[in-house]
């Protein structure tokens, strides 16, 4: 539980973006698409063993999609083009730089793909938060079974000059005595090469974030203060403490809006399954191929008619 609170993912089952693979352009051939020791592999072959493997969800896919586009148009839910532009931004910087236009060409999805299947995501996020009801008794309840997930452990800002051998850290500490400027010797002598562009700023980080011999030191100083030389098995270094947090355990009225986000998404996770079942027990599903006929099998709708195509569900205001 904690994972998934911490790490909350903001776009609604935005995973599924890469769950399955595309099969655009799949179509049967005897022409080779490689040859092993003259041995061909045809088209045909591996068309036919992509169908197979991914075949059915992307199938189910598709049609889950133009379910619930059906349905978002009937029920009158709207989405704006910026909630589906904001929601790709946010999945975009859970990526490095390139990777998700990547991932996308890899899984045969153009952009305007990818903003459908968020469209898609966000009708039934709100579909399914009309009938969602939280009442401050189950934030309350929820806080106070977790109050752990809601404190932050005391914290320092610091920076430091790693060096690789005592003699230097001594150079570098008479330096830094005579008024030295610190940053500037971090960048010209610090051989931590993840820091010292940045003048040795290692932001903010917990007592138990840092080796402890280099906690010890930085926890024990006042901000403004400059360490003698710390040794750790990275080396020799001088630190310079320059911001200290205490310890922060957040209140029910500051960890609320967390709180209500968390219990919003595990139930959107719970309902959204059983919403589109609903949608496709309700739909007419004609499949006109045999192989995928078995994922949609002909139920009575309305009057006893197979497949007779009632409507969807009706969400509640």
């Amino acid at each position: 539980m904690t994972s998934s609170f911490r790490n909350r993912a903001v776009v609604f089952a935005a995973v599924s973006l890469f769950c399955i693979p595309a099969l655009a352009g799949c179509g049967g051939g005897d022409s080779a698409i490689a040859t092993v020791n003259g041995q061909k592999i045809t088209k045909g072959e591996l068309d036919g063993r992509l169908e197979g493997q991914a075949g059915k969800p992307t199938l189910q896919q598709m049609v889950d999609q133009a379910l619930v586009l059906q349905y978002g148009k009937a029920q009158n839910i709207d989405v704006s083009d910026k909630e589906i532009q904001d929601q790709l931004n946010t999945l975009q910087q859970r990526f490095p730089p390139g990777q998700f236009e990547t991932i996308l060409k890899q899984q045969g999805l153009t952009l305007d793909d990818a903003k459908t299947i968020v469209r898609v995501q966000l009708i039934v996020k709100k579909a399914v938060d009309r009938n969602i009801k939280l009442g401050d008794a189950q934030v309350a309840d929820f806080y106070n079974k977790n109050k752990t997930l809601f404190s932050t452990p005391a914290q320092v800002r610091a920076r430091h000059i790693l060096v690789k051998t005592k003699a230097e850290a001594d150079s570098i500490e008479a330096q830094l005595k005579k008024g030295a400027d610190f940053g500037q010797l971090a960048r010209k002598l610090s051989v931590d090469t993840g820091t010292k562009d940045k003048g040795g700023d290692l932001g903010f980080f917990g007592q138990a974030q840092m080796v402890p011999p280099f906690s010890a030191a930085a926890f024990a100083m006042r901000p403004g203060q400059i360490s003698k030389p710390v040794q750790t098995q990275f080396g020799w270094h001088i630190i310079q403490v320059q911001e200290k947090r205490p310890a922060h355990n957040a209140s029910l009225a500051e960890a609320s809006p967390k709180v209500r986000a968390n219990l919003l998404q595990q139930q959107e996770t719970t309902m959204s399954g059983p919403f589109l079942q609903q949608l496709r027990s309700q739909a007419k599903i004609v499949v006109a191929d045999d192989r995928f006929n078995p994922l949609y099998p002909a139920t009575p709708g309305p009057g006893g008619a197979p497949g007779g195509g009632s409507p969807a569900p009706a969400a509640s205001r």
